[in-house]
This record gives structure tokens, C-alpha cells and sequence, in this order.
């Protein structure tokens, strides 16, 4: 459920993000997202027993750095170069490279119907991203597509890690993560030099954006990897393309039979994985 709802959470915020790509580059607004994030997680910080888990809180930075200020890094570049479609269709392998990392990194056996799940999908997200433009054409959108993929499984890795071996709360360690993520970000915007400029009356709707989709999606994903292996999560969790196709159909975008068929196998996929 927590899967599940952390898609749902991150489908909702990045219909209201997407109204407000105009207001300043990617590379601004991720910082901002997080930084707004950090802020409203503050209270979760200054409670935070920081010498008391200084191994497990280098390693969550870590993870942040490397997973959501990376991550989401190579992501954004890779949209631009790719585009939506093609970028999703790179983010299909997620779920089985995550699967082939809880066996092999974690120890963790994960059963038939994890890899069944896994493939059902990713091969929903495929249909989903119904590209018709050959990968190899751009071999760096390429790189950096698969650069996201693996920074952000790198990411989730070390933080079930932690979740599995410490004392910290799923809400701490999101906290202590996009603490990470925006330590990180923070030197790029700054080199920049650039300063954003938001129109009045769009404040709210960052707010509820970066509290519904970093805050509590990122929440939720922390509960998911302390209560269950990487693959298997990460396969719940990349449900978020199929729902976002549901969520179109309210936006005046139609559900071609495709679509259908990715719902199908998306929902098969979840019943395996559980």
C-alpha cells in the first residue's frame, strides 16, 4: 500500500510541476523542490540523534546525493535529450535491475512471481512510453537515461541498508536524504548564478507539490524499503507511468487500447509482487 500510494503521490505532484516548468530551469527548480522539502522535514532533523547514528546518517547524505540530487539530475537531461516517452522507456528496466540487485547486493531471494511481477512492469511502462524512435540514435540521452536509473537504485540501495541495520525511522531517513539531495544540488545552482522568478500566487502550489511528491512520496518509499526488498518495491512503486496514463484522461488526453493493455499488465505486475 505505501508502493502504491508513493506513486500516487509522485503522479499527482508532477501534474501540478509540470504547470510550472516555465519558472525556471530544471536544475533550479529540483533545488528548490528539495530545499522546500529539507525545510518542511526540519523539525524531523533538529530531533534527529545525529551522534548516536553518525555512520548511518553519512551514509543516508550519500544516498541522497547520489540518488535524488544524481538521480533526478540525469533524469531531467535525459528528458530533454529523449523526451518523455523514450526517457520512460529506459526507466522500464528499473524493476528487473532492481530485482538483480536485491539478489545479488542484498542476499535477498526473491521468488518467481517477484521476477513475473517485475517483467509485467516494466513491460507496462514500455507500452506506456510507446516510442517509435530507435534508443541508439542519441547515445548520450542514452547514458544519461540509464546514468538516472542506476543512481537512483544506487540510492535506494543504501538506504535499505540503513533502514535494515539502524534504529532511524523511514521519516528520518527521508529527512536525512533530501538533506543530501539539496547539499548537493546547492553548489551547481550557485556556480549558476541564476536566481528564480516565480509569478505571484504559485507559491501555494509548490508547496502542496513539494509536500505531496518529495515529503511524502519520499516518506512512504523509505517505509517501502524498510518492510520489503528493493526489487520488489521498486516494481510497485513503477506503476507511477501507467497511473499518470489514467490521470491524462481527466486532462483531455484519451486511453488508446495500448494504454489498456499497460493497465492490465501493470495491475498483473502488482499482484505478483505482493
Amino acid at each position: 500500500m505505501a508502493a502504491l500510494a508513493a506513486a500516487l503521490a509522485w503522479t499527482t505532484a508532477s501534474g501540478m510541476w509540470r504547470s510550472l516548468s516555465d519558472q525556471g530551469s530544471a536544475l533550479q527548480l529540483n533545488a528548490l523542490k528539495n530545499g522546500l522539502a529539507t525545510l518542511l522535514f526540519l523539525p524531523v532533523l533538529a530531533l534527529l540523534p545525529w551522534q548516536d547514528n553518525a555512520a548511518a546518517i553519512a551514509m543516508l547524505l550519500l544516498s541522497g546525493g547520489v540518488g535524488i540530487a544524481a538521480g533526478d539530475s540525469f533524469y531531467l537531461a535525459a528528458l530533454r535529450r529523449l523526451g518523455t516517452r523514450r526517457t520512460l522507456t529506459l526507466e522500464a528496466v528499473g524493476p528487473v535491475l532492481a530485482s538483480l540487485g536485491s539478489v545479488m547486493l542484498m542476499g535477498e531471494r526473491l521468488g518467481a512471481r517477484a521476477w513475473v511481477g517485475a517483467l509485467l512492469v516494466a513491460g507496462a511502462v514500455v507500452l506506456v512510453a510507446d516510442s517509435d524512435v530507435p534508443l541508439h540514435r542519441d547515445r548520450q540521452g542514452l547514458a544519461l537515461g540509464l546514468m538516472a536509473v542506476l543512481c537512483g537504485l544506487s540510492g535506494a540501495f543504501l538506504a535499505r541498508q540503513v533502514l535494515i541495520s539502524s534504529d532511524l525511522t523511514p521519516l528520518q531517513t527521508a529527512a536525512v536524504r533530501l538533506l543530501g539531495g539539496w547539499l548537493a544540488l546547492l553548489p551547481l545552482v550557485r556556480a549558476r548564478g541564476s536566481h528564480l522568478s516565480i509569478r505571484s500566487g504559485l507559491t501555494l502550489r509548490i508547496v502542496l507539490a513539494t509536500g505531496l511528491g518529495t515529503n511524502l512520496g519520499i516518506a512512504l518509499q523509505q517505509l517501502v524499503f524498510q518492510t520489503m526488498p528493493v526489487g520488489p518495491g521498486v516494481t510497485l512503486m513503477s506503476t507511477a507511468p501507467v497511473m499518470a496514463l489514467i490521470a491524462g484522461r481527466f486532462e483531455g488526453d484519451p486511453i488508446q487500447p495500448r494504454g489498456v493493455l499497460a493497465a492490465v499488465l501493470a495491475v498483473a505486475g502488482v499482484a505478483c509482487s505482493v
